[in-house]
């Protein structure tokens, strides 16, 4: 029995003049399973979140030292840096569309990823994307932390004349990198338990101050430099023919899926909107446009640094290393600290705190899910997951934004055009609710993910190098041969399988509350 979407909000649920959905008094049913009050809805009194404060927190994520050398590793595929600033503005203006659409739910409801996940896969299925974008989150956290502890040993290290790296090793490492490592990650938990508010505060002053560190840096390089070198002129390797499509494809997909996890979690921090507009204008300034910038401002430096060092130094702690005043390496020092800080928190810690605590929601509140997700982002060895730009865009980039396109698109059809934007909050988070499925699991949404996520990732392969040696650890014709196609857009192929799939599988309709 299936019933139309329904033209008004039920009575447990009020709106206000702006749209926005809240619980109506005493409607929550705090003692269900499902619920604890970090998953509970933001009331609509505290949805405050300007345009500001969304630009500067996709800033503050944007500018970090993974998204200053995408472009490096589109240069290393042979592409000029044209070319890679291209694929890097393309790529993000493509996935700022599922998170508005994504995104949407937030201000509305004031509900978190995990929770509008239910009304697709049911209350209990909720668990597989979320636990999936957990597992992704952690693993970035892990790369994230790796790099903001190497940023500071190196520039301590410049700081103490070379003695931080003459010192005792520990797993062929000197320990004093594996301090810093430990401290910044010590640091970054501190943050994230001083709860959302505080995290926003730090996102609306470090923005601005990571963009300043940028330009001095580029500033910096322009003065010793003279001007930019040959980095700028340098021809592609590949041209604008058929060595080059190739290589476009599957690195837009892998440049995709570098803000994949965001398209399907966004929700995390929409929820504290005061609008849509807010959300709308905020992310569209923020997002493309940052991460644009970012990619040009690093082929400018680089460009420099091959003019003064004869070489080009894409990592910009390397190059900050080289200044020669201690104020300059302090600064270079403070830059990669917040910079790093502020988007592995609210990237990487946010979402999987809130998934954990879905998964068991009177056992894990979010400042455990927090603690959880540090202490797997060390126990997976994050420091192998970008060891080269084929395993780090292709395998890791590529099969990542192959899975989590699979939910956006899950996600996407079932609010957009199953519901037509329609929640009811209570069901959320009720066992026989209408959202409660079969069990609490929805069927049709594990199909269209399992259907989705075959042909997304299925025919992930590896390349060879000049030498014939593999590189990567699929085999070269593929996992499954006959998919291989497919992998270069795994992505797209995941957002539009999954999409259609399950809008057929559900009808088109909301389903009727199967009671138990």
């Amino acid at each position: 029995m299936t019933e139309t979407v329904p033209t008004g909000p039920p009575i447990t649920q009020t709106a206000d003049a702006a749209g926005r959905i809240e619980l109506a008094p005493d409607a929550f049913p705090a003692d269900s399973p499902f619920a604890n009050e970090d998953l509970r809805p933001v009331p609509a009194s505290e949805r405050k979140w300007t345009t500001y404060n969304f630009a500067a927190l996709w800033i503050s994520m944007a500018h970090c030292i993974p998204s200053w050398t995408l472009a490096s590793g589109l240069v290393a595929l042979g592409m000029d840096w044209k070319q890679a600033v291209f694929t890097i503005a393309l790529a993000n203006v493509i996935v700022l569309l599922p998170m508005l659409a994504t995104g949407h739910a937030g201000p509305k409801y004031g509900i978190p990823f995990p929770v509008l996940a239910r009304a697709s896969f049911g209350l209990r299925g909720a668990n597989i994307p979320a636990l999936i974008r957990a597992a992704v989150a952690c693993g970035w956290f892990g790369i994230q932390t790796w790099i903001g502890g190497s940023g500071i040993f190196a520039l301590g290290s410049k700081l103490t004349g070379g003695e931080w790296e003459n010192a005792g090793k520990i797993a062929g490492n000197p320990w004093p990198l594996w301090l810093c490592f430990v401290l910044f990650w010590a640091v970054q938990i501190a943050i994230i338990y001083r709860g959302m508010d505080f995290l926003r505060h730090f996102e609306n002053w470090a923005a601005p101050f990571v963009i300043v560190g940028a330009f001095v840096l580029l500033i910096w390089i322009a003065v010793k430099a003279d001007g930019f070198g040959h980095l700028l002129s340098q021809p592609s390797k590949l041209g604008w023919g058929p060595d080059f499509w190739p290589v476009f494809f599957p690195s837009l997909m892998g440049m995709i899926g570098f803000w994949a996890t965001l398209s399907l979690n966004i929700p995390d921090f929409t929820r504290f909107g005061a609008s849509q507009r807010a959300q709308t204008w905020g992310q569209s300034l923020g997002l493309p446009t940052t991460m644009t910038l970012f990619a040009v401002l690093a082929v400018m430096v680089t460009s420099g640094s091959e003019v003064v060092y004869g070489e080009a130094i894409w990592d910009p702690v390397t190059l900050a290393a080289k200044a020669d005043s201690t104020f300059g390496l302090l600064f270079a020092l403070i830059t990669v600290l917040v910079a790093t800080i502020s988007v592995n928190i609210a990237a990487n810690v946010v979402s999987p705190a809130y998934d954990l605590a879905n998964l068991a929601p009177k056992l894990i509140n979010f400042r455990t899910g927090a603690l959880i997700t540090g202490v797997i982002g060390i126990l997976i060895f994050p420091w192998k997951l970008i060891s080269t730009p084929e395993f780090y865009i292709f395998t890791w980039l590529g099969v990542v934004g192959g899975l989590l396109g699979t939910v956006a698109g899950i996600l996407i059809a079932d609010y957009w055009i199953v519901r037509r934007t329609v929640l009811h909050l209570a069901d959320l988070y009720t066992p026989g609710g209408r959202y409660w499925y079969s069990g609490g699991w929805n069927w049709r949404a594990v199909a269209a993910f399992v259907v989705g996520g075959v042909l997304a990732v299925g025919g992930s392969y590896s390349t060879v190098n000049d030498q014939g040696a593999k590189q990567g650890p699929f085999p070269v014709d593929g996992l499954i041969p006959f998919l291989k196609p497919l992998a270069d857009y795994g992505w797209a192929v995941g957002v539009g399988t999954s999409l259609l799939l399950y809008v057929v599988l559900m009808g088109g309709r909301e389903r009727e509350p199967q009671r138990v």
